[in-house]
């Protein structure tokens, strides 16, 4: 499964003015409940929370990766914000994070899960996909930037 199967433009935002995690959670749960007629934000926010509780999901030079395994949820879904201004994230570098890529996904889809976590973990490591990102004009260059990105090859 690659980025472009599970991120819309509709869950792609940016420069979002948001002032902490929980907010940025409730923000995320939002975008995932909307048009789904199984999955409440409520739900969402408090899977997204459960999981922060074990470990923080900010990895480092602005960027998180907050995410869930949902019981409602029936496929895997992402939504990406960039923020306006960092925020304290208790990332492992102890920098604001302002690129933000939201993960949820079904219970029962652990392997999925991993692999789409392996991907951004891949993804957001390249310095010069960082900057391409936080340069772009606008929402929709980042939306293709993260959709079309592809890892390097040895």
């Amino acid at each position: 499964m690659q980025i472009a199967d599970i991120l819309t433009p509709e869950r792609t935002h940016c420069q979002i003015q948001l002032t902490n995690k929980e907010h940025v959670f409730k923000y995320f749960s939002q975008l995932f409940a909307t048009g789904s007629d199984s999955l409440t934000s409520h739900e969402i926010f408090e899977c997204l929370l459960e999981r922060e509780q074990l470990g923080s999901t900010g990895l480092g030079k602005g960027i998180a990766i907050p995410h869930a395994r949902v019981t409602q949820c029936e496929v895997s879904l992402a939504a990406f914000l960039q923020l306006n201004q960092g925020i304290e994230f208790d990332a492992l570098d102890n920098q604001p994070v302002d690129l933000l890529f939201a993960l949820v996904v079904p219970e029962q889809a652990t392997q999925e899960h991993l692999e789409l976590l392996a991907q951004l973990a891949a993804m957001f490591g390249d310095a010069h996909f960082r900057e391409q990102l936080r340069c772009a004009q606008n929402c929709s260059e980042k939306f293709n930037l993260l959709t079309q990105w592809r890892p390097l090859v040895d």
